[in-house]
This record gives C-alpha cells, structure tokens and sequence, in this order.
C-alpha cells in the first residue's frame, strides 16, 4: 500500500482542487493524494488587480489552511495586471508544508483592452467572461484561458503546470536548501 499525502487546497473550485490533485499525483507517483478543499479567504479584492495583490490573496489562503493539520498547504490565485506590453491574467500558487513555503506562477495570457477597462471599472474576469461568451460559471471550467484560446488550453492546465514548477524545491530540497 502507497502511503498518502494529505493536501490542504485554499479553495474549494474543482478546477484548482483537481489541479493540485494531479500535479501532487505526477510528482509523488508512489504515494496516493488526498486533497482537502477547504473555503479559504484570500482577503484581497475578488479580483486581483496587480501582481503583489494576487501573490498575497494565495500566501492568505494558505496562512488559512495552515490552521489544520496535513502535509501540505496550496492556494491558487488568480489575477490582473497591466504590464508593458499591455493587460494579462495570471495565476499565482503558494505551496507550503510544516517547514517551508514557495511560490510558482501560471503563464500570462494576453487580456483584450475592453475587458481591462471593465476589470477596472470593478467586474470580475469568471462573470465578465460568461457574459461576453454566454457561458455559465466559466470560472470552474475552461476559463477564461478557454474562451480566449478556443480551447487549446484551459485554467485547469495553466495552473497544474505552475504546480509542478512550485514544487520543484520539495522534490530537491538538498538543492533548494538555505545556505
């Protein structure tokens, strides 16, 4: 029998909960993963509007999730910002356990400028998405990554690709020590 690893995720969307369940999955193929989802606050506005904004929304939520025992803790935030070369969404995500903590970032994807400008005016990406693609609940599918490249790639694969990344120091920690 493989041992189990216990996951606290700081939300309870399926599409984050099923990313962090398969990231853990391929990084600890011979232990069995167990996610938790657990309703986190991120006490940062429901939409993000900067980078150090959604950093801090996904540390929250995994200051949350600290309070309960497991093995490990990991939030995904998602967010806006407007860079030099124009609006894009990101995702952050915060992976800690009893000793230490690191973060890794999704890839960005390019925002359309009338979307921004609603974003600022205090919409959120998920609803603004549903009503310009008449969809429902976008969110805890596709996304807006979805909608936005027909579906050749999706949130859920944006965010298990930046897990992965974020672990990189738990799977080497004799590399990633302090010094």
């Amino acid at each position: 029998m493989f041992p189990t690893i216990q996951v606290r995720v700081g939300s309870t969307n399926p599409v984050k909960v099923n990313a962090v369940k398969t990231a853990f999955s391929a990084a600890f193929v011979d232990h069995i993963i167990e996610c938790i989802a657990t309703d986190a606050p991120s006490d940062v506005a429901a939409q993000p509007m900067t980078e150090q904004e959604t950093l801090q929304g996904a540390i929250n939520r995994v200051a949350f999730c600290q309070q309960f025992a497991a093995d490990y803790y990991v939030a995904i935030e998602g967010g806006v910002d407007h860079f030099s070369y124009g609006a894009a969404t990101f995702a952050y995500v915060v992976i800690a356990n009893a000793n230490e903590q690191h973060v890794g970032r999704g890839a960005n994807l390019p925002l359309p400028t009338a979307i921004y400008q609603s974003l600022l005016e205090g919409k959120e990406l998920g609803p603004l998405m549903d009503e310009l693609f008449n969809t429902h609940n976008i969110k805890q599918k596709g996304g807006a990554i979805g909608l936005l490249t027909n579906g050749l790639a999706n949130r859920e694969g944006n965010y298990h690709h930046a897990l992965l990344l974020a672990l990189a120091p738990f799977l080497h920690p004799a590399l990633f020590a302090k010094q």
